[in-house]
């Protein structure tokens, strides 16, 4: 009888010190403390089963974990490269039409200059078309006072330059890029507590005030317009750029532009909230002739994630939109599809590693990388999911989603390390 009390006992302690009751009892923990409402999912990739889900089934604000659910639609409809434009030759003019290509010119991509050469060099007039953009620049859902900021670029046809005005300060010189804006650029007399450079909502006059340092460099998305297209495009290729407002026609040619790991790179790594958006108008593109990203969502939805366990509530390319709403059991579903369909050395390639590079740079460190995966955070929430590898090399998808808090954002993202590196060292 005493053996087998002793047994019982000593059975009943190995299962409340699994591994699963640690990690469960650790998610609830920081739920509690943080005053969050939290979501958790570990999977087995090779077995194919959950070893942990914790109000998996919930939806929650993903953020920029929504740019998962871009990635994979881009990996479906867009091919290898991005569409830059397309284009007819009507007598003696070209009449051309963006696609969204979010590489023109943009400093934080890889540009292969195809899009500025084609553009220079082409004969004749160049007409201009905004006739296929269809959508709001700025997304449902996003917060409106979030438009100076350098993560709202505003959406566009033809982007140019990233959609942003850089100002650059060097004692009391300003240099100021494109320098089309130059004209549209003063400094004020009255000092502000902090130095800064105001835009307005609907225009494009750029303010500089004085006050405390903050910095020497500033980016400001400027507001678009198809007027504003025309006039950056011929300031830029040096040549006069006309606007025309045309339809998109059927046989009109297609111009390639940069490989879209170059773009998948920045906007998984570095959360890009731009690229995610022009790449959402790039797939509409693809399945009708206009730019709007409901089109690729619903597309998207209906053809490649009508498997996900729950429906996804999906807006915007990016994840500023509070609108979106995803389930942690869902993102790891999707994340699975994604293994599936690309090598593990490009996938892990274009992912941001923790300790190594992008938005986990600075957190889940250790000599050789365990985390590769995509973090999403608006003020009160933050997320991080992807693929986790153990001390033993299974790798293990996962989903863990915090939503709500008061607390800091680095004391979840404390809380949520050691969670991780708990499963790392006991799996």
């Amino acid at each position: 009888m005493r053996i087998s009390v002793y047994l019982i006992s000593f059975l009943l302690l190995g299962w409340a010190c699994s591994p699963k009751s640690i990690i469960v009892k650790e998610v609830k923990k920081a739920e509690l403390d943080l005053k969050e409402h939290a979501g958790f999912a570990l999977y087995d990739l090779a077995a194919k089963k959950y070893l942990i889900e914790y109000k998996s089934d919930k939806y929650f604000t993903p953020a920029s974990n929504t740019k998962i659910f871009t990635f994979y639609s881009s990996l479906q409809m867009l091919g290898d490269s991005a569409t830059s434009l397309k284009y007819t030759q009507r007598g003696d003019s070209l009449i051309f039409w963006g696609m969204g290509d979010a590489s023109f010119l943009y400093e934080n991509t890889f540009d292969n200059g195809r899009t500025l050469n084609f553009l220079q060099q082409a004969p004749g007039r160049l007409f201009f078309s905004a006739n296929n953009f269809q959508t709001e620049s700025l997304g449902p859902g996003w917060a409106w006072d979030d438009y100076p900021y350098s993560y709202s670029a505003e959406r566009s046809s033809f982007p140019l330059f990233g959609n942003l005005v850089s100002i650059e300060k060097d004692s009391s010189y300003f240099a100021v890029m494109p320098r089309y804006f130059m004209e549209h650029f003063t400094i004020a007399t009255e000092p502000h507590k902090y130095e800064e450079i105001i835009r307005e909502l609907d225009d494009n006059q750029l303010t500089y005030f004085p006050g405390k340092s903050s910095g020497t460099r500033w980016q400001v998305p400027y507001h678009y317009s198809s007027d504003l297209v025309v006039d950056l495009l011929s300031d830029t290729l040096k040549r006069v750029v006309e606007e025309i407002n045309l339809a998109l026609p059927a046989e009109a040619i297609s111009l390639k532009s940069v490989p879209l790991d170059s773009l998948y790179r920045v906007m998984m790594q570095d959360s890009d909230n731009f690229i995610a958006e022009q790449l959402l108008l790039q797939c509409a593109a693809v399945v009708s002739d206009t730019l709007k990203p409901e089109i690729a969502i619903k597309y998207a939805k209906k053809n490649f994630l009508a498997d996900l366990p729950d429906e996804p509530n999906w807006v915007d390319g990016s994840g500023l939109s509070r609108y979106n709403l995803f389930t942690p059991r869902s993102i790891v579903k999707l994340w699975e599809k994604i293994y599936v369909q690309v090598p593990q050395n490009r996938l892990f390639s274009l992912l941001a590693v923790g300790g190594r590079n992008g938005t986990i740079k600075n957190w889940y460190k250790k000599e050789t990388p365990f985390i590769y995966g995509k973090t999403g955070t608006l003020s009160n929430n933050h997320s991080l999911s992807g693929y986790l590898i153990t001390r033993k090399g299974k790798i293990f998808i996962f989903s863990m989603m915090n939503n709500n808090y008061l607390a800091s954002t680095s004391e979840v993202r404390k809380r949520m390390e050691k969670i991780l590196f708990t499963i790392h060292e006991k799996y």
